[in-house]
C-alpha cells in the first residue's frame, strides 16, 4: 500500500464519519461532533485489524452497505461511549447517603429494604462504593437491607462489573479500612489485582439497559438512582427525556444524582426538587 492509501486507510472521510455520528446518536443519543473524530478514529483501528479490514472506510461500508450492523453494533458501542469511573468518585454524595439519605428514607418507610439503581454503571465502581458505604452502617448498627442495581450500554464494561476483579491503583481512592474489608488480593503474589468480596457481589445485579429506550425493566419503587455524567453527552431533549424517565423510577420521597456538569436536570420533571446542587429528590 502506498503511502497516499495508508493515510485514507487511517482517516475516516467525511460521509463515513457523518454515518458513524448519526447511527451513534441514533442507537445511544450520544453526540459526535466533528471535534470527536480522531478519537473515534483511534479507538476504530483495533477494531478494524480485528475484523481484517484495509481502512477505516471500508469497515463502515460493510457495517451498512453489507448489512452486518446487527452483529457489529454492541461493538461499536463498546467503541465509542466513555467509561470514565473511580470508586468513591464525587464523595460529597456518599456522604449525602450516609449522613442524610439513607436516615430519612428508612424513617419514612415501613420496610427496611432500600433499592439504589447505578445507571450508567460502567465497570461497576459506583455500584460497589455505594454497597461499602451501605454495608458499613450496617456493621455500625443501622437495620436495613439493601439491592443494588447496575446498569450500562457497554456490554465490555459489564463484564467487569460481573466479576468485579480490578487493579490495585484503583483502591487509591478507597479508605484503607474499606480496603481491607471489602477486597480480596490474588493468591498470585506477582499480581495486583483485587476483586470484591462475596458479601457485596451479592446484593448487586448488572444488566445492559440503553438510557434511549422507551421504557426500562426496573422497578418503580428505586430510593435512590445516580445518573453522573452521562446526560452531558446528550441533546436537550435527549436529557429531558431521560430525567423524566429516570424519576418514574424512584419511590416519592427518592434522590436522583448526577453529575457536576448536569443542573439542567433542575426544572424537568414537576416536583423534583433541588436539596443540593448535584442532588434531586422527589
Amino acid at each position: 500500500m502506498t503511502p497516499i492509501m495508508q493515510h485514507a486507510a487511517a482517516h475516516l472521510s467525511d460521509r463515513h464519519f457523518r454515518a458513524i455520528a448519526q447511527l451513534i446518536e441514533g442507537q445511544v443519543g450520544i453526540r459526535l461532533p466533528d471535534g470527536k473524530r480522531l478519537m473515534l478514529e483511534g479507538r476504530l483501528h483495533k477494531r478494524v485489524r480485528a475484523l481484517n479490514y484495509s481502512g477505516l472506510n471500508e469497515y463502515v461500508d460493510n457495517l451498512f452497505d453489507d448489512d452486518q450492523l446487527d452483529s457489529e453494533l454492541m461493538h461499536l458501542i463498546d467503541v465509542v461511549t466513555t467509561n470514565k469511573t473511580d470508586f468513591f468518585r464525587e464523595p460529597s454524595h456518599f456522604d449525602f447517603i450516609r449522613e442524610v439519605a439513607v436516615p430519612s428514607l428508612l424513617k419514612q418507610r415501613s420496610r427496611d429494604g432500600l433499592k439504589v439503581w447505578s445507571a450508567a454503571c460502567s465497570t461497576g465502581m459506583e455500584a460497589y462504593t455505594t454497597a461499602m458505604v451501605l454495608d458499613d452502617m450496617t456493621r455500625s448498627g443501622t437495620r436495613m437491607r439493601f439491592r443494588i442495581l447496575g446498569t450500562d450500554i457497554s456490554t465490555a464494561v459489564l463484564r467487569i462489573a460481573r466479576t468485579a476483579i480490578y487493579t490495585g491503583d484503583t483502591l487509591a481512592p478507597v479508605p484503607p479500612e474499606f480496603v481491607k474489608r471489602y477486597f480480596l488480593r490474588s493468591r498470585n503474589r506477582l499480581s495486583e489485582e483485587v476483586r470484591v468480596v462475596p458479601e457485596l457481589r451479592r446484593p448487586a445485579n448488572f444488566m445492559r439497559l440503553n438510557l434511549m429506550d422507551k421504557s426500562y425493566p426496573v422497578d418503580r419503587d428505586v430510593d435512590i438512582i445516580f445518573c453522573r455524567n452521562v446526560l452531558i453527552y446528550f441533546e436537550k431533549a435527549t436529557q429531558r427525556k431521560v430525567v423524566s424517565q429516570l424519576c418514574d423510577h424512584l419511590r416519592p420521597g427518592g434522590y436522583l444524582m448526577v453529575g457536576h456538569s448536569e443542573s439542567m436536570v433542575q426544572g424537568v420533571v414537576p416536583g423534583l426538587k433541588q436539596v443540593q446542587p448535584t442532588i434531586f429528590r422527589v
